[in-house]
């Protein structure tokens, strides 16, 4: 895999890639170094037309524990602000990505590291694994986009719940809370993460990139300009050769009818 990390170890299984979050020192939390790793590393995944990450934690305690709470420390209200900036402009960067992200959360995932799931199109949380956004706890409050991301996961009062109170979350309550999509043992985790995604990508992946584009764009918006953006995306559709292709197949091979041959089985009469 061309580039060094100092913070991720990565793993290229042909379409897909693992990316292990590796600062195990510090509960695997996030500093500058390792957001612009992270965005380097999206970058050329998707020049090499990488189709999908998966990303998880090393060792067995953490996902990711959180913003480096080392660097924050050292900051003013103004170095604050700037540190706030480059970690949204990483999960912003995330959900921009044509590559459909996977976060295996297989630990403690709270504060910036349940911000960077979020970020993810999808979450697979461990049975061990514990979840939430604790920030008040420490006289913070979430910088990286919690206070944004959480409200369209589970609503405005369950997310003032979970901000206002900070607690942590275990991975079966985070299914029915709709933080995760799917919950298995820890040993298992990868393997599903990677069951998971096959189906998917036996599917276009422009069709993901545009569907991927369009529910994020609902974000902020109303309703009718996120459906000029989904107009627009599906018009991008058929810039592509797929759709026609597949439909001439089908027709070719009996599987679809053509429309003169519903007209003559319904004797013309359309409704």
């Amino acid at each position: 895999m061309e580039g060094k990390y100092g913070h991720l170890l990565v793993e290229d299984m042909g379409d897909v890639c693992t990316v292990v979050i590796n600062r195990p020192g510090d509960r695997n939390s996030m500093n500058s170094e390792m957001m612009r790793e992270l965005i380097d590393l999206i970058v050329k995944m998707e020049r090499a037309d990488k189709r999908a990450l998966i990303f998880t934690g090393a060792g067995e305690t953490y996902f990711i524990g959180g913003a480096d709470g080392i660097e924050m420390m050292q900051c003013d209200a103004d170095g604050a602000r700037r540190f706030s900036q480059r970690i949204q402009d990483l999960f912003n960067r995330m959900e921009a990505s044509p590559l459909i992200l996977v976060a295996a959360i297989n630990g403690l995932c709270f504060g910036g590291g349940f911000e960077f799931a979020m970020a993810c199109d999808v979450r697979i949380a461990s049975t061990d694994s514990r979840i939430g956004l604790p920030e008040v706890k420490v006289g913070l409050i979430p910088g990286g986009g919690g206070t944004q991301r959480l409200p369209r996961l589970v609503g405005e009062g369950k997310a003032m719940e979970m901000i206002l109170s900070g607690n942590l979350y275990k991975g079966s309550d985070a299914l029915q809370m709709g933080l995760a999509h799917r919950v298995v043992k820890t040993q298992d985790l990868l393997k599903e993460a990677h069951e998971f995604l096959k189906p998917i990508l036996l599917r276009p992946q422009y069709a993901l990139s545009l569907a991927k584009h369009a529910i994020y764009a609902s974000r902020g918006q109303s309703l009718e300009s996120g459906l000029e953006v989904e107009k627009e995306q599906f018009g991008l559709c058929f810039e592509q050769n797929f759709f026609p292709d597949l439909m001439r197949r089908q027709i070719k091979e009996g599987l679809l009818q053509t429309t003169a041959e519903i007209s003559q089985l319904t004797g013309g009469n359309k409704r």
